[in-house]
């Protein structure tokens, strides 16, 4: 039977034996959340205590954003925790959290906030470690669980237990998406079925960009393998072998332009999306080094690395964003 707790004196209170893990959720759970559970549940055991947080941070809605009609079904999400192995679910008023009304001292998410969703979003970050660092303190867990749909998020939550030496242990869990690759998201709901329509271009343009990347991932092998393939495809084209000239030219071509090629494949689903009804608009496309969220540039020829291609939009009224993991340079 899963706990409703209002404050951080009763969670305090609660007898531990093992590992505290915490799910931090704004509420509105869906099945991206209950995996977040399930993965929490396993790595506490059957000694340890799962908790979510439910929590709708105001510091993170900025002007105009949906805080008032953001969904608040805290009865529901008790059912869907409780389904997926919590033992508390903490649900504080704001003045649990912000007992002074909004804090003088905050957490600042610095360059990496600025960038990609900070841009277009101003402060959202520092919002969101600022909650994020009092539901640490709050909740006190041995470790704190995050989805890798928010990306951004999730890097600068793992900056911010570095830098600041927060003793918590941080763990990524995949994207959830439903049957036709759409990403779970609590703003779904606001979506009306052409809107989800439209919406689905996202996961769209992510996949292309994946295919793409595979095809140049596989051609980079090739080149690898084959260091004169530009002399190979010459002499080919010479004894009247196209096909096989036309191979080996495009293994020549495979590294230079890869993250431009990726870019291209994914903008060209997003094209398409925008001449919808109703239209795609999308806010950006970027390719970023996940350390840090710099963009990497189409002249970046020979990055090696790991990479997330990203993606946020607005359909209709509802903002929605994504992305995909990649890496560049992979073994063979």
């Amino acid at each position: 039977m899963t706990t409703t707790l209002r404050t951080a004196a009763e969670l305090h209170a609660r007898t531990r034996a093992g590992r505290r893990a915490v799910v931090m959720t704004m509420g509105a759970l869906h099945e991206g959340h209950a995996t977040l559970v399930r993965t929490a549940r396993a790595i506490a055991g059957p000694d340890g205590e799962v908790v979510v947080t439910v929590f709708v941070n105001p510091l993170q809605f900025g002007q105009g954003e949906d805080l008032d009609r953001y969904p608040r079904t805290l009865d529901a999400d008790v059912k869907i925790a409780e389904q997926a192995g919590a033992d508390v679910v903490f649900a504080p008023a704001v003045d649990e959290v912000y007992p002074g009304g909004e804090p003088q001292v905050r957490i600042s998410a610095g360059p990496m906030g600025e960038r990609l969703e900070g841009g277009s979003r101003p402060g959202h970050f520092d919002g969101m470690l600022t909650v994020v660092a009092k539901l640490l303190h709050l909740t006190r867990p041995d470790v704190a669980l995050f989805g890798q749909k928010d990306a951004q998020q999730l890097a600068l939550i793992r900056r911010m237990v570095r830098d600041l030496n927060f003793g918590v242990e941080i763990v990524g869990v995949p994207t959830v998406r439903e049957e036709d690759g759409l990403a779970l998201s609590s703003r779904n709901r606001y979506l009306s079925p052409k809107e989800r329509r439209t919406a689905l271009a996202l996961s769209q343009a992510l996949f292309a960009g994946s295919d793409r990347h595979a095809a140049q991932e596989a051609l980079r092998a090739r080149a690898r393998e084959v260091p004169a393939t530009r002399a190979r495809a010459e002499a080919l084209s010479a004894i009247g072998e196209s096909r096989a000239a036309a191979d080996a030219h495009a293994v020549a071509k495979a590294v230079p332009g890869a993250a431009a090629a990726v870019r291209a494949a994914a903008r060209l689903v997003l094209d398409e999306a925008a001449r919808l009804d109703p239209p795609l608009e999308l806010d950006y496309l970027a390719l970023v080094d996940p350390s840090d969220f710099t963009e990497i540039t189409d002249h970046e020829d020979e990055y090696i690395g790991e990479a997330v291609l990203a993606v946020a939009a607005r359909v209709g009224t509802t903002r929605l964003i994504d992305n995909i993991p990649l890496t560049f340079g992979a073994a063979s």
